[in-house]
């Protein structure tokens, strides 16, 4: 069974704590706009590997491609 947006917003919010989110994709294929102050004062690599963390095994074996726009509430504000 393939993901769908909606359970990637879930498997994501399920274990990072977030503001915001918006997941689009088609199965395989994602594109996340995530907004949480976990982001703060964090670069965007580890921004990402905070993502990754979230998402687990997932990345290895449901989602095929995750593009991400991370931000922190006020650079999401702005």
């Amino acid at each position: 069974m393939l993901p769908t947006p909606e359970l990637v917003h879930q498997y994501i919010n399920d274990n990072l704590a977030c503001d915001h989110i918006e997941v689009q994709g088609d199965g395989s294929h994602f594109e996340a706009t995530i907004v949480s102050t976990a982001f703060e004062g964090k670069s965007r690599i580890q921004r990402h590997q905070i993502v990754y963390a979230a998402l687990g095994d997932r990345m290895k074996s449901e989602i095929h491609a995750l593009s991400m726009r991370t931000l922190t509430p006020d650079e999401y504000k702005a």
